[in-house]
């Protein structure tokens, strides 16, 4: 099922017994961050929370897909291996060659139904603008904004939509950049040199416009999830959150900015990023590998305009020390893009498992149908080359009888592991919050062919006085 508004996902949390409220009033600075820290850290997850006293007119939601039960409900399923299923089917269907007219007419219906997942545009004003503020009432300090952590450079929205659009073609992307709160009209804009947003804001800069921004907060939760997919450039994520909810993500035109956004959201912050400006300084920001990262300089973001429902809830995350809510979302992309990971980039693949203790996309481990030598060494320099598997760090492939989510099957692996043939070494592209780099976003990355070690004994390891990288890097 999908849901019309953010309040609806609440009330079915609560049903399901997975939401807790907090009726005493507690501070967005630290007090809300702690709470749902330590809930997050409970066997499983936790449960979400609702703070209903927040010091401001709006109650704030935590941990809301913190937990593989709640990320289920929030796309609509009943398990995520539910939805494996479904986009393997879908691909199957859609891939399969039709050798006779009535197998090509069999996938009229299924065509339909791709059709209705589009986003659609409607005419007047959203649920989302019930209440406009402009100019000087626009002000930041009404929202119950999180400082999470004690050093952190003030307060963030962390799990806002950023809305920017290609200048030239004016296809829209929405990513998951937080953003600092500097006072009342301004915030960062903390998008990396990898990400689609900061592609957008070089080609403004470029062609010496005004960039245009929205940020939308709340609605149907599979948007948030939209938001952070690892989607395909100029691909809309509004297409996959269509998917998953199996049915379009209406939108309305923003009344400052003119970028479209859900009409069922909670919060839109509209405004505008002037390349032309110098770069502000933003952080530091407790992140999710258990350090701080630094201050650094990013686009300043100008507030023109608020707007928001009656009802308005405002959503928060948390990030820091694992385990927190992103290792659950993360868990959904594992499924979701399986799938296409095997049709686009490697077919060989049989599973993909991110642990939690790896920060996302920092350590994942693969299973693979092993056919010929040398065939781990291929999917390691492949997956380094796709999308924001870039940014990984450390690969572990392993053959496809592995159970690669059982961490003692893995180790009896690594134990038989020879370091001379096993070890897959290069440099590159690495998450610009990695602060065990020299180099900002590059630096080096391994990989562990496990796929021959079964048939070898168990030994001590023993790693070689000096271990070259490709390349020859020292």
């Amino acid at each position: 099922m999908s849901y019309n508004n953010l309040r609806e996902f609440i009330e079915r949390l609560e049903r399901e017994g997975e939401l807790v409220r907090v009726a005493a009033e507690v501070s967005p600075v630290e007090e809300i961050a702690e709470l749902t820290d330590r809930m997050a850290k409970q066997p499983g997850g936790g449960k979400a929370i609702l703070f209903e006293r927040t010091g401001t007119d709006f109650p704030v939601v935590t941990n809301l897909m913190g937990s593989e039960r709640r990320m289920a409900l929030a796309l609509g399923v009943e398990s995520l291996d539910a939805l494996t299923r479904r986009i393997d089917a879908l691909l199957h269907e859609v891939t399969t060659p039709k050798a006779t007219l009535w197998e090509k007419l069999r996938m009229l219906p299924l065509l339909g139904e791709m059709a209705r997942w589009m986003p659609r545009s409607r005419r007047g004003r959203g649920t989302c603008q019930e209440v406009v503020l402009r100019g000087e009432a626009a002000r930041l300090s009404l929202l119950p904004v999180l400082k999470c952590w004690p050093e952190d450079g003030g307060r963030f929205v962390t799990l806002p939509m950023v809305h920017t659009l290609d200048p030239d073609t004016g296809v829209r992307n929405v990513g998951m950049y937080r953003i600092q709160v500097f006072d009342d009209r301004t915030t960062g804009m903390h998008w990396h040199v990898h990400k689609t947003g900061a592609r957008h804001y070089d080609d403004y800069r470029r062609q010496g416009r005004r960039m245009p921004v929205a940020v939308a907060l709340g609605g149907d939760p599979v948007y948030a999830y939209a938001a952070t997919a690892p989607m395909p450039d100029n691909m809309d994520e509004y297409l996959l959150a269509g998917f998953l909810r199996r049915r379009p993500v209406e939108l309305v035109r923003c009344l400052t900015c003119g970028i479209e956004v859900p009409a069922d959201c909670d919060f839109v912050i509209e405004g505008y990023v002037d390349p032309a400006e110098e770069k502000t300084v933003e952080g530091p920001f407790g992140d999710h590998t258990g350090f701080y990262s630094l201050e650094d300089r990013y686009p300043r973001f100008h507030v023109t305009a608020i707007t928001h429902r009656r009802d308005a809830v405002y959503p928060a995350t948390v990030v820091g020390v694992p385990p927190e809510e992103d290792a659950y979302i993360a868990e959904a992309t594992e499924r979701i893009f399986l799938a296409p990971i095997r049709l686009a980039v490697q077919p060989e693949v049989r599973d993909l498992w991110m642990p939690t203790a790896g920060t996302a996309h920092n350590l994942a481990v693969v299973a693979i149908e092993r056919r010929y030598e040398g065939q781990a060494h291929k999917v390691a320099q492949s997956l380094w080359g796709a999308g924001q598997m870039m940014f990984n760090k450390y690969l572990v492939v392993a053959d496809a009888a592995t159970e690669i989510r059982r961490v003692e099957a893995l180790a009896a692996l690594v134990r038989r592991l020879d370091p001379a043939r096993d070890l897959i070494a290069a440099e590159g592209v690495l998450d610009v919050l990695d602060h065990a780099t020299a180099t900002p976003g590059f630096g080096g990355k391994l990989a562990l062919d496990l796929t021959r070690a079964a048939a070898r004994e168990e030994q001590p390891l023993q790693l070689p006085e000096r271990f070259e990288p490709c390349g020859g890097v020292a």
